[in-house]
Order: C-alpha cells, then sequence, then structure tokens
C-alpha cells in the first residue's frame, strides 16, 4: 500500500511539473516571441525540476522492482 501511495505521489509531482513548465505558453501570460517575464523563468527552472526529480525517482523504483522480480524468477527457477 505505501508503494502504491508514493508512486502516485511521484507521478502526480512528475504531471505538476510538466503542467508548471507549459503553463506559462498555455495560460497566456508569456507573449510569444517575447523575452521571458520572471514569472516563466521561475516556471521552468521549478517545473522542470520537480519533473526531473520526480522522473528519476520513478526510474529508481521501476529499477528495484524489476531487480525484485527477476529475483524471484531465479528462486522459482532454483
Amino acid at each position: 500500500m505505501k508503494a502504491k501511495l508514493g508512486v502516485s505521489a511521484l507521478i502526480l509531482l512528475f504531471l505538476g511539473g510538466l503542467w508548471l513548465v507549459a503553463a506559462p505558453f498555455a495560460v497566456g501570460y508569456q507573449a510569444r516571441g517575447a523575452t521571458y517575464v520572471d514569472a516563466t523563468i521561475n516556471d521552468l527552472w521549478l517545473g522542470g525540476s520537480l519533473a526531473a526529480v520526480s522522473f528519476v525517482a520513478l526510474a529508481f523504483y521501476a529499477g528495484d522492482v524489476l531487480r525484485e522480480l527477476a529475483g524471484r524468477g531465479k528462486h522459482a527457477d532454483g
């Protein structure tokens, strides 16, 4: 149960980070072709960092799950 809650939180953080990256352009407070305003720069750094950290954490979790499954397979064969 704890693993599902953690993975769900990481997925929500990843999606939230992606939204922060897209928000200045989707909502329209960053004009096309204009110099980036401070709010856009903040959203890009924070959203990109949030998405990157949560993606790396999800990748580590997936690798750990795959190692555990491979270990279970070895014990079942032997």
